[in-house]
């Protein structure tokens, strides 16, 4: 987008020349903009459409609630009309317009006696706000920066996307927060907008959190230490069955396990012993992949309730791993789909399991596991 420069002192000529400004709005500027510099002590000029729209779209960059725009070789019938068509259109497809843009008005007068508009804006968001969106290049650096503010525990994030694509950054933020315990210790509820209709949009989303930031970061700096130690926990040289085996033992053996939905699925069930299907398989896979193991988190039901367990890949074959099913029968287990009855998922979405005809038993020799010292209580919500 190219910049030209607006002075404030040239949008009060206009004032002073008895054009009156029109009830108006506008909000502006993101930090991956300069905004326009007054050094040059130059109006923008505008002689056609098109440089009306940059005009105004150069405006919104600057944050500026008002300027003066020198329509002089603009044909004069016509400019009134292009204005507020330009303001609208600029309002629709300008990411950041249509995200910060309440209305923007354009009155026609003179300035130093050549035809001028007055354009009035009139703000959403603070600039402040504006300056904080982030620009991003394409919905994969989206979502690494996404991923950082989740890690942050922040409140939300605003991004400018350049080469925007269709994705539900909704199930996005779920699905970061389901892969990553050891890191996200509460997922947020999520409130999702897009705005612009060009091929750059910005996203916007904000995360609800019911914990306090503070006190998300004390419960990362308490399960972050049991995270290490699984990884620890595992031997180099064993066999695949043998690492899941025994990061089985080592998460199963810490609690009497009483099983409970919470909204901070790591913290809770590894501090406290509390945690559902879904808290087990996630921090089981986040263990697994710590240690180099493939471990993946498996969505479906189970007796036609909601559940969630693992899918694992032992030397080379796929297998279904239900810790909850493993706790009932009394040790680590493997499963062909086969086996899997009053279990329903979406089977093209996971690895196939077939290789293995039988349930497997931990291994005799896998060592014995003492459940790690439990760390001192504390009063955050789980």
């Amino acid at each position: 987008m190219k910049k030209r420069n607006c002075l404030a002192a040239a949008a009060l000529c206009l004032l002073l020349s008895g054009c009156g400004w029109l009830d108006g709005s506008y909000i502006s500027v993101t930090s991956h903009q300069t905004q326009l510099a007054n050094e040059a002590g130059e109006v923008p000029s505008a002689s056609t459409y098109g440089e009306l729209v940059q005009a105004l779209e150069d405006i919104v960059a600057a944050g500026a609630e008002s300027a003066a725009i020198n329509v002089s070789e603009y044909p004069q019938d016509m400019v009134e009309r292009g204005a507020n068509s330009a303001a609208s259109h600029v309002m629709t497809y300008d990411p950041v317009a249509a995200y910060a843009v309440e209305q923007i008005t354009c009155e026609l007068g003179t300035n130093l006696g050549q035809p001028a508009l007055a354009v009035s804006v009139q703000y959403y968001h603070n600039k402040t706000e504006i300056q904080r969106i982030r620009t991003v290049k394409d919905t994969a650096e989206a979502e690494r920066v996404i991923a950082q503010a989740l890690e942050g525990f922040e409140a939300g994030i605003v991004l400018l996307v350049e080469n925007y694509a269709e994705r539900d950054y909704t199930q996005m933020v779920l699905d970061y927060a389901l892969n990553n315990p050891q890191i996200v210790m509460e997922t947020p509820q999520i409130t999702e907008a897009v705005y612009g209709k060009d091929t750059s949009r910005v996203v916007e989303l904000v995360f609800t959190y019911q914990n306090s930031r503070d006190a998300l970061r004390r419960m990362l700096s308490q399960v972050t230490p049991v995270f290490d130690s699984a990884k620890l926990y595992v031997s180099g040289d064993d066999a695949d069955r043998q690492k899941y085996a025994q990061l089985y033992a080592f998460l199963m053996e810490r609690f009497d396990y009483k099983v409970e939905t919470s909204l901070t699925p790591a913290y809770s069930l590894l501090r406290h012993g509390v945690g559902d299907s879904r808290a087990f398989a996630s921090v089981y896979a986040a263990m697994c992949r710590s240690a180099g193991l493939d471990c993946q988190v498996v969505t479906g039901t189970h007796g036609g309730e909601p559940w969630s367990w693992n899918i694992v890949l032992d030397n080379g074959v796929y297998y279904h791993v239900d810790l909850l099913c493993g706790m009932e029968q009394g040790g680590f287990r493997e499963f062909r789909d086969s086996e899997m009855e009053e279990y329903v998922w979406d089977y093209s979405a996971y690895p196939a399991c077939v290789g293995y005809s039988g349930a497997a038993q931990m291994p005799e020799d896998a060592p014995e596991t003492t459940a790690p010292a439990q760390p001192e209580e504390t009063t955050e919500k789980n």
